[in-house]
């Protein structure tokens, strides 16, 4: 979203980079280099305006990275990069065990910042609005800025039974952040209310074969006139399969059959032995495993 002609960029948003060394099931290319690629892309733009980069949450896919993917997230991780705690990031997805964490081995070697509260699971209070970046890198600016993983969305419910607020109840609530940054919904999404954002930036990486349409971006932010800039990332068309879909399906089919097949033959007025004995007489089964099977009927 861009509105006439604005100065130079405040920070780059981004959210749910989820840096992992296994490879999605969906994806057929190389994934762990089309990561280090889209990361190095962000370093671009940083470098670029020289200016902070702001993360919602899930840096990592897991809270324990290995020294591998600390040491190459060391070498490829933007400069001034600054992100609050998700799920992913903390152990049992618990504030409390930070300490034992890969990002908190990176920010205590000052690699990057970890931001002063709203990390997954924490709730900010309507009533005690505060200033939450004001001391990132020594910045400051006359916004009141709020970086949080916290999963919101737009148009219809992700799931039937989802209790987790629209991105529009989420901005309302909040009438005095002019920015507020979320993660955790994997969906690119921009609402606007009275001239206040709420920007979710959407995984930086296609991880589903549902997310094949996806378009993984970042967004520049202008603090003066409190807009974005939509900025997409390189991706490599024809990537994504649904294989691995195809064949659960194809095995859920031959189960529901396999299922119907025995609910047809079964009697329900006969014993289970006598259903068993019966099963053996129409179906082929080694006697051998008729044994083992006998015997552990009458165990």
């Amino acid at each position: 979203m861009e509105r006439g002609k604005v100065n130079k960029p405040t920070a780059v948003l981004c959210g749910d980079i989820h840096l992992r060394e296994d490879v999605p099931v969906c994806r057929t290319d190389n994934y762990e280099e089309r990561q280090w690629l889209k990361l190095d892309f962000i370093s671009d733009l940083q470098n670029q305006y020289d200016i902070p980069v702001w993360c919602s949450g899930d840096l990592y896919h897991h809270w324990k990275p290995s020294p591998y993917l600390l040491a190459k997230t060391i070498k490829h991780l933007p400069k001034k990069f600054c992100t609050v705690l998700g799920n992913h990031d903390l152990p049992q997805h618990a504030l409390q065990l930070l300490d034992k964490c890969g990002v908190n081995v990176l920010a205590q070697a000052g690699i990057l910042a970890i931001l002063n509260g709203f990390h997954f699971g924490q709730e900010l209070d309507v009533a005690k609005p505060t200033l939450h970046l004001q001391a990132a890198h020594g910045l400051f600016w006359e916004r009141k800025i709020f970086v949080w993983h916290i999963m919101n969305y737009q148009g219809k419910k992700p799931w039937p039974d989802c209790t987790d607020p629209t991105a529009s109840s989420l901005i309302k609530k909040y009438p005095w952040a002019d920015l507020l940054l979320t993660g955790d919904n994997h969906k690119t999404f921009v609402e606007e209310y009275e001239g206040r954002l709420l920007v979710n930036p959407g995984s930086m990486m296609r991880m589903t074969a549902d997310q094949a349409d996806h378009k993984p971006c970042v967004f520049l932010w202008y603090s003066e006139s409190n807009t974005v800039q939509q900025v997409f990332l390189p991706i490599e068309e024809g990537v994504i399969s649904r294989a691995h879909l195809d064949v659960k399906e194809e095995r859920n089919e031959r189960i529901d059959a396999f299922i119907s097949k025995l609910s047809g033959d079964y009697k329900t007025e006969l014993s289970f032995e006598a259903n068993l004995s019966q099963f053996f007489q129409t179906n082929k089964i080694k006697s051998s495993v008729k044994n083992i099977i006998y015997k552990s009927i009458e165990a």
